[in-house]
């Protein structure tokens, strides 16, 4: 990867962070600072800027300053944005998130706080205090020779900070050192760490409800279970967990999500996957099974959630819901009684 070196001036627009949020970054560019084009990428290539958390929180946004020689290329549909853990310098770690095909708009930093195009799956990857973190921006195809591309500060790099996945030849790519491929400034790629959201308590609850209320052997019976968090925190980690009776055959579910929630949007057989749920929001299961022919007796389905770090849950008590479900020959034998003079 060889650098297109095109330095300009430059006003910068991201979006606000809230009182609790701290950007996190290398470079040292402001508004109307010099900043210089790196446009000798390739298809493939990622640029990557080594972050350090400022304290026990969550990325909730992550920033790309995208510029080329005008600043009015307009918009473009990009690979991806990706976050790594930290590995061994250059090398990044397992991959957190991805952003795919990030819209990026030429001459402004860029900020990114879902997942998806209809800003409904927010971005939360949870980091603890000064936990390094890598972002990194993969191109889908080659930059023209004056941009748009990924741009650096104009006033020195910082070592060990900044790298690039740069390919050797067809199929071929190896992650370096920035400054070790002639890039003499930082990436403008930044985080946002939400330090509020850490540690903080997440009052998270389950319920479970069944139709029909009493079952019959050979026939259909469904749950509607609602897992919701009244906060304070944001709960981005909560495990569910639904062992269902032997009795049930043939048992689906599906998920529901709603505020910002995220979760698995369907499966069969028991329930046990990690799901987000943000400070107001709630996931709906329904699951759907066919009690087999010759079952008696009581049937019991539990449905658990965990909280798990950053948040911790101040109320374990409303975590755990149980339905206990009567076959309708109890109800049959009830009536009969009660009619006998």
């Amino acid at each position: 990867m060889k650098s297109f070196l095109s330095a300009m001036l430059l006003g910068l627009v991201a979006g606000n962070a809230s009182a609790a949020e701290m950007t996190v970054q290398n470079d040292s560019l402001t508004n109307f600072g010099s900043a210089i084009i790196q446009a000798g990428f390739v298809a493939g290539e990622q640029g990557a800027s080594w972050l350090t958390s400022p304290c026990d929180g969550n990325i909730v946004a992550v920033q790309v300053f995208w510029l080329s020689a005008t600043g009015a290329t307009g918009q473009l549909l990009g690979d991806a944005i990706n976050i790594y853990r930290s590995g061994t310098f250059p090398t990044p770690g397992a991959l957190a998130q991805e952003i795919a095909a990030p819209l990026l708009t030429d001459g402004v930093i860029n900020e990114y706080r879902f997942l998806d195009d209809n800003n409904t799956v927010p971005l939360i990857v949870p980091v603890t205090n000064n936990e390094t973190f890598v972002v990194a921006y993969r191109f889908s195809e080659n930059p023209l020779p004056s941009g748009p591309s990924l741009a650096t500060d104009a006033d020195g790099i910082h070592g060990g900070r900044n790298a690039i996945y740069a390919s050797l030849g067809p199929g071929s790519f190896f992650w370096f050192s920035s400054e070790s491929l002639g890039v003499s400034g930082d990436w403008v790629i930044r985080a946002v760490v939400d330090c509020q959201a850490a540690g903080g308590s997440a009052d998270v609850s389950a319920a479970i409800s069944t139709t029909p209320s009493l079952y019959t052997p050979g026939a259909a019976i469904s749950h509607t279970i609602t897992i919701g968090n009244v906060g304070p925190a944001n709960a981005p980690s909560v495990i569910i967990v639904d062992a269902f009776p032997a009795a049930y055959t043939g048992t689906t579910w599906a998920c529901a999500a709603s505020a910002g929630a995220t979760c698995t949007s369907g499966g069969s057989g028991n329930i046990s996957q990690v799901i987000n749920l943000p400070t107001g929001s709630h996931v709906t299961y329904t699951v759907n099974a066919t009690v087999a022919a010759g079952t008696s007796g009581i049937l019991s389905n539990t449905v658990t959630a965990v909280v798990n770090t950053p948040a911790s849950d101040p109320n374990t008590g409303n975590n755990t819901a149980t339905a206990n479900t009567a076959p309708e020959s109890d109800r049959i034998f009830a009536s009969s009684f009660e009619a006998t003079p």
